[in-house]
């Protein structure tokens, strides 16, 4: 079976940063819906009409991957508002209770970059924002979608997984 949208790929990939640094890399075969929203539009381009064993590597400049830095998603907030346990690396989802900052996404994910006596930096940048990737991946296997998998847009869990110094499963607040 070719690829084509909708239908269902197995991926192992390896992403690294410009510089090739390893960033991530999917060893395991992980299903995508070709045609949703799992995968960046220049991974599924370079992946329509192809079959099991295609592999390839492609250069992502930051506006096809996780978009530019952009320095308005930081933000300071005053110490009192977070936990005492509160540390650089941690993720939050949108902003404390009682945040001061305004214009801020509220549904951004925040990651502390700093921690001050008075206050925090909050950034709600993706880690990967304004990072040339190069991602080497081999397609495993394609199968048709189900409609249950094209009707919710996506079968997977996030791209990737970016190490922060954040506990896992342990939420900011």
């Amino acid at each position: 079976m070719q690829v084509s949208r909708p239908c269902v790929v197995s991926l192992r990939w390896r992403l690294e940063d410009a510089q090739g640094q390893l960033i991530d890399e999917l060893t395991e075969p992980m299903e995508f819906l070709h045609g949703g929203d799992d995968l960046f539009a220049k991974v599924e381009a370079a992946l329509e009409g192809q079959e099991v064993g295609f592999e390839t590597s492609l250069a992502l400049n930051p506006d096809e991957a996780f978009g530019d830095y952009d320095a308005d998603l930081v933000c300071f907030e005053a110490r009192s508002l977070f936990p005492d346990g509160v540390e650089v690396g941690m993720q939050m989802e949108g902003l404390p209770e009682g945040a001061q900052s305004e214009g801020m996404p509220t549904e951004a994910i925040y990651t502390v970059t700093e921690v001050y006596p008075e206050h925090v930096v909050l950034d709600g940048n993706h880690p990967l924002a304004g990072i040339g990737l190069r991602m080497h991946l081999k397609l495993l296997d394609v199968r048709p979608a189900t409609e249950a998998e094209v009707e919710a847009g996506g079968i997977a869990e996030p791209l990737f997984s970016v190490q922060t110094g954040a506990p896992p499963d342990e939420p900011l607040h």
